[in-house]
Formats: structure tokens, sequence, C-alpha cells
């Protein structure tokens, strides 16, 4: 089993109390009550493992955020694996992934069997109404504050964050080349010069190496078997870089008109799911799982979305953990973290473009903001959203 270098563990704000045990609870309540999606989670974490509990430095959050940008896979899971991994090597990796993963399953696979029940609920579009705009609140908080964290008064990479908003926002997708050109950038500027890596080194731990590892997966057939099912979910975790919205538009191309497993209405419902379900917004596999193929396909769909993150964490875990101060790398760091908080906030302003549809949704969009910036009481996030559901049944139907 893999354990993170000595030197690092003697972190001096790793806290007494930062266990394992205490990860893995953490996790189990964050996928049970975390709303927002990616962006809104990964906020979340530096929140409460960084500045409240110091359970991890500032450097190890960004060394995880970097890793989970320029890897494959959804941005959150890998992140929270990134954690787990710190603490225990790739035994707490996997450890805090099923209980980050678990709860979000269980609810959506709940749905999942009253909707295909009763054909489809309409109650479903009536709370995104109501919880999108309050999620997008939650998601523009979270942006402005994991930019303010990394980039600090660096003009240039405040610059490069906002290039990279501008591009996202325009393109309607992240763009995972902007990140490697980025954290490049990084390693010339702040690192001092042209990196020397050896070629073995980089070898082991280059993206592309990691892809190229991945491409024996299979793709076979056109029906709804267990086993072509399964490695489409690991191809589309496998090679959707950025958060976990990126993974829409290849479940879309893949499930609606490659296979035909969904409806048109279907996939947009299971999107939903993912967006108002706590925890990861890829849980809308869950979904479309088990509307494909019953309990056996949600769990297939679950397990074969999340294992190629784990690999992407634990591969190169070693390499980052041994050389996290080494200049040039601490350089890539700092200008993937920068394109990553830039990113973010272009996802925002996309994701604004699906939720803001009418008069009420800015109204709602707004009091949420306001809720969530008034310092006199802590507003619980599920509490928030869970209002702003109501408001969506009640009012916009």
């Amino acid at each position: 089993m893999e354990t993170p270098a000595p030197a690092e563990a003697a972190s001096p704000l790793t806290a007494p109390d930062r266990t394992l045990a205490g990860l893995v609870r953490y996790f189990l309540k964050l996928g049970s009550s975390g709303f927002g999606g990616p962006i809104a989670l990964v906020g979340y974490m530096q929140r409460d493992l960084v500045e409240q509990r110091r359970w991890f430095t500032e450097t190890e959050y960004r060394q995880g955020l970097a890793l989970a940008q320029t890897m494959p896979g959804p941005l959150a899971a890998q992140l929270a694996m990134w954690f787990g991994y710190l603490q225990a090597g790739t035994l707490g990796a996997a450890a805090v992934a099923v209980p980050f993963v678990a709860p979000a399953c269980l609810l959506v696979t709940g749905v999942a069997i009253l909707y295909t029940k009763y054909q489809g609920l309409a109650v479903v579009h009536e709370i995104f109404l109501g919880v999108g705009p309050a999620v997008l609140a939650i998601i523009a908080i979270a942006a402005y504050k994991l930019a303010r964290t990394t980039n600090k008064t660096d003009p240039l990479l405040w610059a490069i964050a906002a290039a990279v908003c501008a591009v996202t926002a325009v393109a309607k997708t992240e763009i995972v080349w902007l990140f490697l050109a980025a954290g490049a950038f990084g390693t010339l500027y702040y690192g001092g010069g042209l990196p020397r890596w050896r070629p073995s080194s980089a070898a082991s731990i280059s993206p592309a190496g990691l892809i190229a590892a991945v491409k024996g997966f299979a793709w076979t057939g056109s029906g709804a078997g267990l086993g072509t099912m399964g490695l489409f979910f690991a191809k589309a975790s496998a090679f959707t870089f950025g958060s976990g919205l990126a993974i829409v538009p290849f479940l879309h191309q893949g499930l609606v008109h490659d296979h035909h497993w969904l409806t048109e209405q279907q996939f947009i419902d299971a999107v939903a799911m993912g967006l108002i379900s706590p925890g990861p917004v890829v849980i809308m596999a869950t979904f479309a799982g088990y509307v494909v193929y019953g309990l056996t396909g949600a769990l297939v769909a679950t397990a074969a979305v999340f294992l190629p993150v784990y690999f992407f964490v634990i591969v190169p875990g070693p390499f980052l953990r041994r050389h996290g101060e080494q200049p040039r790398l601490q350089g890539f760091i700092k200008g993937a973290t920068a394109a990553a908080a830039g990113a973010i906030a272009g996802a925002a302003i996309v994701i604004s473009e699906q939720v803001i549809t009418a008069g009420a949704s800015v109204a709602i969009a707004l009091v949420a903001l306001a809720a969530l910036l008034q310092r006199r009481v802590k507003v619980p996030e599920p509490a928030l959203v869970a209002i702003a559901a109501g408001v969506g049944i009640i009012a916009l139907r």
C-alpha cells in the first residue's frame, strides 16, 4: 500500500484529531448534504478541511486541486480521494470514496425506482426550477472564494484565471489544454526557467501516459448489456476532463444518440437528478444505469464511473507527495490552480444560462446569494436548497 512521504506527513498543520475515521465521517456528511455540484463541493472541502479544521495545508489542497483538474474524471470525487490518500495511502483513497458516493447513490436509486414506476416525475422539473438558481448562488460564492484563496494578490494569476473564465464561458466547456498550458507557464515563470525532468520520471506520471493506459477499454456492441454499459461509463469517466459537469455531453451522445438507451426527456431528468441531489453531480450515472438495467445497472454504472478516478489519484500520488516542494512543480500547481479557479467561474456562467430562465429564477438566485453572504445567521446550504425546492414545487409549477 502506498503511503504519503514522511516529510509531508509531519506537516505542522496536521491536526492531532485528523484520522481516517474522522475523514470517513466528514465525507459521509458531505456526500449526504453537500449540494451545488463539483464547484461548490471543492469549496466546502477547502473551507472545512483547510480553513476551519486545519487538517490539511493550503499546499496540500492546491496539489489535490491541480491533480483533479489535470486528470480525467469528476473533480470533487478526485479531490476527496486525494485527501483520503494523504491520510492513509491507497486504502485511505478508497475508504473516503465509498461514504462520499453512497448517500447520493441510494437517494438517486430510490428516485429512479419511483421514476420508472410512474413513467417520469414532473416534480423533478418543478424542484429543479427552484433549486437551480439557489445552487448557482452557492457555486458563485465557492468560485470567488477559491479564486481569492488561490490567486491572492498576484495579478498574473488573476489574469490567467480571467482568461480561462472567458474561454470556458464562450466555449461552454472546460478545456484541459488550458490547465496544462497554464501549468507549463507556471513551471517556467515561477519555477526558475526550463524544467529538467528525467525522461523516465516524466513518462511515468504524465497525463498522456495515464490516458494511454486506459485506452485498452473496448467499446463493443450497441445493446444494453452490462459489460457494454459498464465500459461506456468507465470510458466516459476516463476520457472527460474538467468538473463533473463536463461529462454531460459525453453521456448525452452515448446514452441518447449512439446506444438509444434513454430518451431525450429521460436524459434531461437524469441530469436534473445529478444537480439537485447531494454529493458529486456524476451520480446521474446511477440514475441512468437504473433506467437502463435496474438495480444491477445502477451499481455497475456507479462503480464504472468512479473506478478510473481512483487510479488517477493513486498512480501520480506518490510522485506529487515526493516532489511536492520542488520549485518547478510548485510553479505548475500555481498556474494550473489559477486556471482551475477561472474555469470554475466560467462554468458558473454556463450554468446560469441553464437555470436563470425567468424573473422568478433571478429573484431566487439573489435571495439565496444574500442569505449566504449575510453574517448574522449562518444559513446551511442544505436548508437553503430545501427551501428553494419547496418554492419550485409551490410557486413555479
